[in-house]
């Protein structure tokens, strides 16, 4: 098989990226692929397989193999740096629009998350996020109005959240995070162009600063169809 299928590879992706593939196309079957390539069908399966992996290609039984948008892989399940940042270092152009931004009374679940009184309230800011104009994530922030004065003057379409309390001398130290998997209900769907019942990767993330007092809770809901989270590990424990 040799290294074959990597030129393989590499000429399907260059063709998909470039239209020749465009999105929802089937690409040539591997009879046909091998005939293309003069290789073996292995050869032409691994190639084809790799691409699967990678989110360019979906196998779907009595179609073929479709061309399908990639998933975007985000790190920020690992490392702390703002949505904007993450999306421009994968050469992809992010925008935000804010659904709701007002200050309310904290409800009992935000109250527990950031340790506040009943009487307390919150900066509550719904932000749906873009990337290249497509909707992938729906995203509510809870912020106590204590430790934040001014935060109301601030448009969050133009700003930074994580800048912003950088700015404030509060930058976010640690998150914790836990990570549900549901299904889309019909505002959401709506919201992030999906199909009601489509699967959301669902974050709960809490935010600390250097003093550990909580900063920020928010929940993530991002599209199933076009995410992927990458998660990296190290053992730091040696077992006998």
């Amino acid at each position: 098989m040799g290294a074959f299928y990597l030129d393989i590879k590499k000429d399907l992706l260059d063709k998909i990226l470039s239209g020749v593939y465009p999105q929802g196309s089937i690409i040539p079957n591997e009879y046909e692929l091998a005939e293309i390539y003069k290789v073996s069908r292995p050869t032409v399966r691994k190639a084809v397989q790799i691409l699967v992996g990678e989110g360019y290609l979906e196998k779907r039984k009595k179609r073929g193999t479709i061309v399908c948008d990639p998933t975007i892989r985000q790190e920020f399940a690992q490392v702390i740096q703002t949505f904007d940042q993450e999306v421009k270092e994968k050469g992809l152009t992010p925008s935000t629009k804010v659904l709701t931004f007002k200050k309310e009374k904290a409800e009992e679940e935000v109250c527990q998350k950031l340790n506040l009184s009943e009487t307390e309230k919150v900066y509550k800011l719904v932000r749906l996020r873009y990337i290249d104009d497509q909707p992938n994530v729906l995203v509510t922030t809870y912020v106590p109005c204590r430790l934040f004065e001014h935060l109301s003057d601030i448009d969050f379409e133009k700003e930074s959240l994580y800048q912003t309390f950088h700015k404030e001398g509060r930058d976010i130290t640690s998150i914790k995070r836990k990570l549900d998997v549901i299904l889309a209900d019909e505002t959401c769907a709506d919201l992030l162009d999906i199909k009601n019942g489509d699967p959301l990767f669902y974050f709960h993330s809490t935010g600390y600063d250097v003093t550990h007092t909580v900063i920020e809770y928010s929940i993530a809901k991002y599209r199933g169809d076009r995410n992927s989270f990458v998660f990296e590990l190290s053992n730091t424990v040696y077992y006998s």
